[in-house]
């Protein structure tokens, strides 16, 4: 599960995130969804702290993961995130991208994570 209480995001003075408290179960798909600059992808990276919240906190699997002292690499390998963007290696299939990630942490084989 993941929880965001009052997650706030800005740069210099441009607030972006304002206090978002939200709640995602394990196994819920989600979508965002708004116009171009509204925020979505802000959310999203502070989701596994690619961008640092301003304020707020987020939980993950009962772990506060905004805590300074976290582990935040130790509890990304437990959580998958997906952005629709140009990041990805462009000579590799979509899922060859996704399952590098399982593969090279150890989490499965690779004939694991391409059924999976």
């Amino acid at each position: 599960m993941i929880v965001t209480k009052n997650l706030k995001k800005a740069f210099g003075d441009n607030v972006v995130l304002k206090g978002i408290n939200e709640t995602i179960e394990q196994g819920e798909k989600v979508v965002i969804i708004g116009p171009s600059g509204s925020g979505k992808s802000t959310f999203l990276r502070c989701l596994n702290l690619l961008e640092v919240p301003t304020d707020g906190e987020i939980w993950f699997e009962g772990n506060l993961i905004t805590d300074k002292k976290a582990n935040i690499n130790l509890l990304r390998k437990d959580m998958g995130m997906v952005f629709q963007q140009f990041n990805l290696f462009p000579h590799m299939t979509v899922l060859d991208n996704i399952a590098m990630a399982p593969i090279k942490l150890g989490l499965m084989t690779k004939e694991e994570a391409k059924a999976k």
